[in-house]
C-alpha cells in the first residue's frame, strides 16, 4: 500500500556513488515531478498510472540489461505493458516464430533470454515491473497549474499540480518555495480553502480544456491563491 501524503513517511534511494536525497512520499505524481529523477543513481518511471522508484533495483542489477531502464528513467513506460494484464507486452518473434517480450529499447532486467544463459539469475520469484515494493504512488491523471501569491511578502510562483491533490497536499508541494507554508490561511477570492478538498471541489473548476476550445490561451487565466499570514500563532 503506498503511503499517504499526510503522513511522515519517507523512502530513500541508496547508492555507493550518487545517493539521493530521502523524500516524502506522494499520493499524486506528475510527468515533471517524474522527470527530475532521470539517472541510474535516481530513477524514476511511471506506467499504467502508477510511479516507481527503480532506483534499489539498478543498485542490484548492472550491465546490459539494466541500460534500457536507465535509459528511461524520468519517463513514462505504459508502451512497454499490456493495459489489461499489467504485465509486459508479447510478440511473436520473426525468426523464431515464438511468443517473446516485446523490448522496444532492448531485452532489460527480468525478461528471460530467448534460449539457455549460464548467467541468467534464477532466484527471483516476482519481476520488478509486479514488486510492490517500488511503487511510490500514482500518476497525475490529469494537471492544472494555479499562481500562489504571498500578501505579506508579495512573491508570486507557479505550480503544477495533479488535480486529485487536496489543498494540503499543494500545500507541501509549496514548501520548497516557502517552508513556512503552513503559518498561511490559503485562500480564494477571500474565501478560506477547505484545506481537505480539491481545488474543484472548492469550487475552483478547471476551465483549460474548455479555454482551449474556445481558442482561449489558459495561461491568461491562471486562478490565484492568496496566502495570509496567522500573526497568531502560538509557534514560530
Amino acid at each position: 500500500m503506498v503511503a499517504q501524503a499526510s503522513l511522515p513517511v519517507f523512502a530513500e534511494s541508496v547508492h555507493k556513488g550518487d545517493v539521493p536525497k530521502a523524500y516524502a512520499l506522494q499520493r499524486y505524481y506528475t510527468a515533471a515531478d517524474v522527470a527530475q529523477h532521470s539517472s541510474a543513481h535516481d530513477c524514476w518511471v511511471s506506467y499504467l498510472g502508477k510511479v516507481y522508484d527503480l532506483t534499489p533495483l539498478l543498485l542490484e542489477y548492472s550491465g546490459p540489461l539494466a541500460q534500457p531502464i536507465i535509459d528511461a528513467a524520468g519517463t513514462d513506460i505504459s508502451h512497454w505493458f499490456n493495459p489489461e494484464t499489467g504485465e509486459p507486452k508479447t510478440h511473436i518473434h520473426p525468426e523464431t516464430g515464438l511468443e517473446e517480450i516485446y523490448c522496444p529499447w532492448g531485452r532489460y532486467i527480468d525478461v528471460p533470454p530467448q534460449g539457455p544463459e549460464s548467467n541468467w539469475p534464477t532466484n527471483r520469484s516476482t519481476p520488478w515491473w509486479g514488486d510492490a515494493r517500488y511503487l511510490i504512488g500514482s500518476a497525475a491523471s490529469r494537471t492544472r497549474r494555479i499562481e500562489i501569491v504571498n500578501l505579506m511578502t508579495k512573491q508570486k510562483n507557479m505550480l503544477e499540480v495533479a488535480v486529485d491533490e487536496t489543498v494540503e497536499e499543494i500545500q507541501k508541494r509549496f514548501l520548497i518555495f516557502n517552508a513556512h507554508a503552513a503559518s498561511y490561511t490559503w485562500k480564494r477570492l477571500g474565501k478560506p480553502l477547505n484545506m481537505n478538498k480539491t481545488l474543484e471541489e472548492n469550487g475552483m473548476k478547471d476551465e483549460t480544456e474548455e479555454f482551449i476550445r474556445l481558442g482561449i490561451d489558459p495561461d491568461d487565466h491562471i486562478p490565484v491563491i492568496h496566502l495570509y499570514f496567522n500573526d497568531d500563532l502560538s509557534e514560530a
